[in-house]
């Protein structure tokens, strides 16, 4: 549902909670609202809903009550007169009977919605209202009176206009499509997809803020979101900030002041299991969510209206925290689930919504590497979870997403006579053809993961010097943080890097990149209680890397903590193989404490070029920018920035929750901003035992925070 809340209604918290109003006279030239529809029989039933719900704060007529004010009228129709009746309906349904907001059902909200518009003026005809946002968003309210003689603030006999709001520069007045080559080289103040654009490079070339002026940064504002957990990262075109909130609320923000556009909030299907997204799409003239009740949403970017609105799957057990990645013309969402059939990736029309395909991540039935799951049945296979969204290069024409490894893993262990047990796509990149879902190529970077150490995370497409040859490359690491660098358009191997945070890969193959495992520290086997590195949470894990395409120096952010595996003598435990974990210290980190780090790695010759340790283990992504700084913000709700050539610190300050997301940066009105999401309850666990200083937040918080340089040093 939206709630918009542009001109002339921005001034509201809300219409409905104003000062009080005479009830309208009912003038025979009276606008009564454009193409309303609506029953006596739905007026009638909604009074009698507005008799036990609404009348004891808005009068028993709508006419206003002590506690709240009139419903019908100058002051309610100077708001809401001539507004589409998606807006006032989904206001409704989000906010209202306070207290208990949504507590009604969608008739019950309709029949009032009725009511309302019948009080004010409307007349019944045979039609009935239906409880649809596209269909409500072709009527409009009846329109306000005329300006002279309009009671201020409601107060009948006190002939006087209010005061003209403020003016604000309207931020849509020349907002065109975005296109598939803005995002594959967006201009430099915006920030259009997930890590910026299609190449999920997560850098900024903006370069206002910089090393020698960043510790002038400031607050410039702050807009609290609903409270839960968010590890949103917000999306930035043209100075309007557009961020997903818990519950599947999403707000367009002015960039330069914070101030609320417009915000949809969806009304959730029963039983919907709540997440933040850690990213939305911009393509068009749409912003694509995904919802935690599995759907695919389209809404007009410049007024938060729902264009479409499309299921992804209809199979139980799916969550989507990663979000949607738009490629030309496809809005593609990858799915998690941990039931038996494994994850999905689905690709949608972005025009009109309609699927055009769904590839499955579990290799089954027909498909040519089926037989990868040692003899295991189809419908027993389950991972191949697609958690984070993916990225698109504009040259091979490809989209790349990371697939986790099973849930299952006890099958996998011993392989049987005849059988391979690879487990095909797990822990791979899967590049495909976004208008058929057809896989052309994938890479396994992990075969047969017994430990649970994900591959899902960005791939980051890019060009490197590979044997002195430039080359279109995509680079990712997973949780072990190895990184392998792939042929963006056949997928043949180029290399690998080893961030020295693992202990169980023993070789890995220089010619194809294939890796061998210590066999002593498998979960499951003989051996009994063992340690292995890094930790089940990662060396690094779903806060994304940066990537400086001049400097070719990516970005990571990482945890130094290992996990002690102990049998648990029932095949209980972590995935089925029989162990419990605990985080425990790795050798360096026993010595010093320090559990966090960043490492800045030359992609090119494959050597780290600085790490920077500490005891507060990062939990957001990576900000690289032109300004040679790299931002990032851990569990301690610290946001630092690194000076990007020596990882020296130059500025922190602490956030009001912890940050889980990623920052970015934009421009609004000629001056850069850092933008940071916070909302406590995705922080990384690894390590967290090990640092028991390091708390919650004693009241919980969700938020954007905005931070600019001062006018007189960003000059």
């Amino acid at each position: 549902m939206i709630r918009k809340v542009s001109a002339p209604r921005a001034r509201l918290a809300a219409a409905l909670a104003l000062a009080a109003s005479p009830a309208l006279a009912q003038n025979a030239d009276q606008d009564a609202g454009r193409d309303i529809a609506f029953t006596q029989a739905q007026a009638e039933a909604g009074a009698q809903t507005w008799a036990v719900q609404c009348a004891a704060c808005h009068g028993p007529d709508a006419g206003g009550a002590s506690i709240g004010p009139a419903l019908k009228g100058a002051v309610f129709l100077n708001r809401w007169g001539g507004a589409p009746l998606d807006e006032l309906y989904a206001y409704m349904r989000a906010s209202m009977p306070p207290g208990a907001p949504g507590a009604l059902d969608d008739p019950a909200y309709v029949e009032l919605l009725a009511y309302l518009m019948a009080e004010n003026g409307a007349a019944p005809g045979a039609a009935a209202m239906p409880a649809d946002e596209i269909l409500l968003a072709g009527m409009t309210a009846p329109a306000p009176p005329p300006a002279r003689g309009r009671p201020y603030l409601g107060i009948e006999g006190l002939e006087q206009a209010a005061p003209p709001a403020p003016e604000h520069p309207d931020r849509f007045a020349d907002w065109t499509p975005v296109t598939d080559a803005m995002l594959d080289d967006p201009a430099p103040g915006n920030w259009l997809g997930w890590r910026r654009g299609h190449k999920a490079q997560g850098y900024s070339p903006l370069d206002q803020i910089t090393a020698d002026n960043v510790d002038g940064l400031t607050v410039a504002w702050m807009q609290a979101l609903p409270l839960g957990p968010n590890m949103n990262e917000p999306l930035v075109k043209d100075g309007v900030l557009f961020v997903h909130a818990y519950g599947d609320e999403v707000f367009a923000l002015d960039g330069a002041d914070g101030r609320v556009l417009w915000r949809y909030a969806r009304h959730q299907a029963e039983g919907a299991a709540q997440a933040s997204k850690k990213t939305m799409a911009l393509y068009g003239g749409n912003l694509y969510v995904a919802t935690a009740d599995l759907h695919l949403v389209a809404l007009d970017a410049r007024t938060g209206r729902p264009v479409w609105d499309r299921p992804i799957t209809d199979r139980p057990g799916f969550r989507n925290p990663g979000g949607p990645l738009a490629a030309d013309g496809v809005i593609l969402q990858g799915m998690t689930t941990q039931a038996p059939g494994g994850g999905l990736i689905a690709g949608f029309d972005a025009a009109t919504g309609d699927r055009l395909w769904t590839f499955n991540t579990v290799a089954q039935g027909d498909d040519p590497n089926a037989d990868t799951w040692n003899g295991m049945p189809d419908d027993e296979r389950s991972g191949g979870s697609s958690w984070t969204s993916g990225s698109y290069d504009s040259q091979s024409g490809l989209a790349y997403f990371g697939v986790a490894p099973t849930y299952d893993t006890a099958p996998l262990r011993v392989l049987k006579e005849g059988e391979n047990n690879d487990a095909l796509y797990t822990d791979a990149t899967l590049a495909l053809d976004p208008h058929t879902g057809e896989l052309v190529w994938f890479y396994q970077h992990m075969k047969n993961d017994q430990w649970d150490l994900d591959w899902v995370f960005e791939r980051t497409v890019a060009d490197l010097q590979v044997d002195g040859e430039m080359r279109r490359v995509v680079m990712t690491a997973g949780k072990p943080s190895v990184f392998d660098i792939l042929d963006a358009a056949t997928g043949a191997y180029l290399g690998s890097f080893d961030m020295g945070l693992q202990n169980f890969i023993t070789d890995i193959d220089p010619q194809t990149g294939e890796k061998t495992y210590d066999a002593d520290l498998i979960p499951g086997g003989p051996n009994g209680a063992m340690t292995v590195c890094p930790n089940g949470g990662g060396g690094r894990n779903w806060p994304p890397t940066a990537f400086n395409p001049e400097t070719k120096t990516m970005f990571v952010t990482a945890r130094d903590v290992c996990m002690a595996l102990v049998p648990t003598g029932d095949g209980s435990g972590l995935l089925t193989t029989g162990i419990s974990l605990r985080a425990v210290p790795s050798d360096r980190s026993a010595q010093d404490g320090l559990y966090g780090l960043i490492q800045a790695i030359d992609m090119e010759t494959l050597e780290t070029k600085w790490e920077a340790r500490q005891r507060a283990v990062p939990s957001t992504g990576a900000l690289v920018t032109a300004g040679g700084l790299v931002f990032a913000g851990d569990v301690d709700r610290k946001f630092t920035a690194y000076d990007q050539q020596t990882g020296d610190i130059l500025w922190r300050t602490a956030l009001i929750d912890g940050p889980n997301g990623a920052p970015v940066a934009y421009e609004a009105d000629g001056k850069q901003y850092v933008a940071m999401v916070v909302g406590h309850g995705n922080p990384l666990a690894a390590g967290n035992a090990l640092t028991p200083e390091f708390e919650p937040a004693p009241i919980g918080a969700a938020a954007v925070t905005v931070f600019a340089l001062p006018d007189s040093l960003a000059d």
